[in-house]
């Protein structure tokens, strides 16, 4: 990858993308860059046309090709005159260090909180890449493989090479990856297991909320598998195997059904939810309990497991 920069002050950078970066989407591009920034600021720029791709606009989701120019604005992360710098809080770094599932040259697997948005952002200075990069300045490669939501806990895989960053995202594409979740839903689930598969795209709105839709005509494919495991009266757990990773998938899917996720803000049963806050339950009851791949070039086989958080099973526990 060639850099061409015209001072040594803040000014426009041109990137040459060689075979390390093709196939990365524009904006992880540009948060790896751009260290210290945040995604929404990202979007910001690619949207109004500060970043370039060949001389022309691209989307934040535009997969680099080997060969293309990036054009790269000014950004200054820091006052010169006060020496700021971004310091990771100490409940956050606590928090990243304890959960730790597995680590090695290539891959670094942690049991998420809820709670950590994976990304900063929306008023959040620090999400889990961000604090991670600066808490590990000597880790020249570090990026998140995939995503949770901000209040959903459990396994979540980030790439410390560019090499098994690429094979992660292939087996995403292709299936190859295998992922189950645990979720509480609202209501008796009858008969047993369920497949949904409904195209989801990003097109309602609430408000200034954007929200996630089941679509036949505009929705990406999306299926998700839901096997009962346990039983109450007005609750049931289910494990979720999802085959693709849309947003908010499993809850649109759910709620889709009938049966929306407890405790879920945006599309679940809202009285249920006061009253599963009212029992103690401060978030949306999911979790990304396991994971599992085999890399394509070394062979070398992964799973991954995240037992139910302690808020989690404690709800359980009082429902009986």
């Amino acid at each position: 990858m060639t850099v061409i920069s015209r001072s040594d002050t803040p000014a426009v950078r041109f990137v040459d993308i060689d075979e390390t970066h093709a196939g990365q989407r524009l904006d992880n591009f540009l948060l790896g860059e751009l260290k210290g920034v945040t995604r929404s600021l990202v979007y910001r720029i690619v949207r109004k046309g500060e970043v370039r791709v060949n001389k022309g606009r691209a989307k934040p989701t535009y997969r680099l090709v080997a060969g293309d120019r990036v054009r790269i604005p000014p950004l200054r992360l820091a006052s010169p005159a006060t020496g700021a710098k971004s310091v990771v809080p100490a409940s956050m770094a606590t928090a990243l260090d304890t959960a730790v599932l597995y680590e090695d040259a290539e891959l670094l697997v942690l049991d998420k909180p809820a709670g950590l948005a994976v990304h900063g952002g929306s008023g959040l200075r620090f999400g889990v890449i961000e604090s991670l990069r600066e808490l590990r300045p000597h880790t020249p490669f570090l990026e998140l493989a995939h995503r949770l939501d901000r209040e959903t806990s459990g396994v979540l895989v980030l790439a410390k090479s560019r090499g098994i960053l690429v094979q992660l995202h292939a087996l995403l594409r292709e299936g190859g990856m295998h992922k189950e979740y645990l979720a509480l839903l609202v209501g008796a689930w009858r008969g047993g297991s369920r497949t949904v598969d409904a195209p989801l795209a990003r097109s309602a709105r609430r408000g200034n909320e954007r929200l996630v839709e089941v679509s036949e005509e505009q929705g990406a494919a999306a299926v998700s598998r839901f096997r009962p495991v346990r039983r109450w009266r007005e609750h049931t757990l289910v494990a979720v195997d999802i085959g693709t990773g849309r947003t908010h998938q499993i809850r649109v899917h759910a709620a889709s059904l009938g049966y929306p996720v407890v405790g879920d803000a945006k599309y679940g049963d809202f009285a249920a939810n006061r009253g599963a806050r009212d029992r103690g339950l401060k978030r949306q009851f999911l979790h990304a309990a396991s994971l599992a791949f085999q890399v394509p070039d070394s062979g070398r086989k992964f799973r991954f497991e995240a037992p139910l958080p302690e808020d989690l099973q404690a709800y359980l526990d009082r429902l009986g």
